[in-house]
C-alpha cells in the first residue's frame, strides 16, 4: 500500500511539473506578442492635414491581407523611400517624418502593417515581412518605379522589415534608426529567465543584413533606453561596406528629432552619394 501511494504521489508531482511547464511555454508566447506590438487602430491625421500631396492607397499581400499606404509626393523627386514605421501607433503617427522626407526632396511610401492603422490581419514576424515586400512590390510593379531609386528605411522594428526586404530585392540604399540586431538579442536583455529555445520570434536582422551589399546607414542614439546602442552597434558591424554608423542623442522615440541636424546632414550625404554611387 506505501509503495501505491508513493508511486501516486510521484506521478502528481511529474503531472503537476508538466502542467507547470506548458503554462509556462504558454506564457512566454503570450509575453512575446504582447510585448512586441502595440497597434493603434484610429488614424488621427493624414498628410493633408500638415499640407503634403498624397495618394491613399491599398496594397494586396501575397497572402491576400489588405494594407493601408499613403504615397507622399515631393517636387521633381529622384528617390522614392519606402518607409516601415516601429511596432507602436500607426502611419498616422509618423507624419513628421514623412514631412521631413518630403522636405528632403524624396517621395514616400509609409504603410500599415497587418493589425496596424486600417490594415487587415493581425501583426506577426512573417507577417510584417510579407507586408514590406508588397509595398516594395507596389513601388516597382503599380508605381513602375526603378529598384535604384528607392531607398528603404526602417525605424527600431522597421528595420527589420526593410532588411528582410533588402536581403531578398535590389534598392538604392538601406536605413536603419535604432534597430536591434535580433530578437533573440533583446530578449536575453529583457527576459534572461526565459531560455532561448523557447523564442520563436527571430527577427534575425544580422544575419541578413551580413548578406546585403547596397549602401547602408545605421542611426542609433547613445540614449536609447528601449534598443541599447550595443545591439545596433552589432547590427553595423555585421553588415559589409558600404556602411556608415551615426550616433544620435536622445531617447528611442525622440532621438531622431532631437538630433535633428546630425540626421538632416547624414541623410543628405547619403542622398549625394547614392547619385554618384560612392561610397557613404
Amino acid at each position: 500500500m506505501q509503495i501505491i501511494i508513493i508511486q501516486g504521489n510521484r506521478m502528481k508531482i511529474v503531472l503537476w511539473i508538466v502542467v507547470g511547464v506548458i503554462i509556462f511555454i504558454v506564457y512566454v508566447k503570450i509575453l512575446e506578442r504582447k510585448s512586441l506590438y502595440f497597434p493603434i487602430k484610429e488614424i488621427q491625421a493624414t498628410p493633408e492635414t500638415i499640407g503634403l500631396t498624397y495618394a491613399d492607397v491599398t496594397i494586396t499581400t501575397e497572402d491576400t491581407k489588405k494594407l493601408n499606404a499613403w504615397f507622399v509626393r515631393a517636387d521633381s523627386a529622384e528617390y522614392t523611400i519606402l518607409f516601415a514605421h516601429g511596432n507602436a501607433g500607426n502611419i498616422s503617427h509618423r507624419l513628421d517624418k514623412v514631412f521631413f522626407f518630403v522636405s528632403l526632396g524624396c517621395d514616400v511610401l509609409v504603410f500599415d502593417y497587418r493589425g496596424y492603422g486600417q490594415s487587415q490581419g493581425s501583426p506577426s514576424e512573417q507577417g510584417i515581412y510579407r507586408d514590406t515586400s508588397a509595398a516594395y512590390r507596389y513601388l516597382t510593379e503599380t508605381r513602375s518605379i526603378p529598384p535604384e531609386r528607392i531607398i528603404l528605411y526602417g525605424e527600431s522594428l522597421g528595420g527589420a522589415a526593410v532588411i528582410d526586404c533588402a536581403s531578398h530585392n535590389p534598392a538604392a540604399g538601406l536605413i536603419t534608426e535604432d534597430t536591434f540586431s535580433s530578437a533573440l538579442d533583446m530578449a536575453k536583455i529583457y527576459y534572461p529567465f526565459v531560455p532561448t529555445f523557447l523564442i520563436s520570434l527571430r527577427y534575425d536582422s544580422a544575419d541578413k543584413i551580413s548578406r546585403i551589399a547596397i549602401p547602408k546607414l545605421f542611426f542609433h542614439s547613445t540614449d536609447d533606453e528601449i534598443v541599447p546602442i550595443a545591439l545596433g552597434k552589432k547590427l553595423y558591424e555585421t553588415a559589409h561596406e558600404p556602411k556608415t554608423f551615426v550616433e544620435l542623442n536622445g531617447s528611442h522615440n525622440m532621438a531622431f528629432f532631437d538630433s535633428k541636424d546630425t540626421v538632416e546632414n547624414a541623410l543628405k550625404k547619403f542622398i549625394k552619394t547614392l547619385k554618384k554611387g560612392s561610397t557613404p
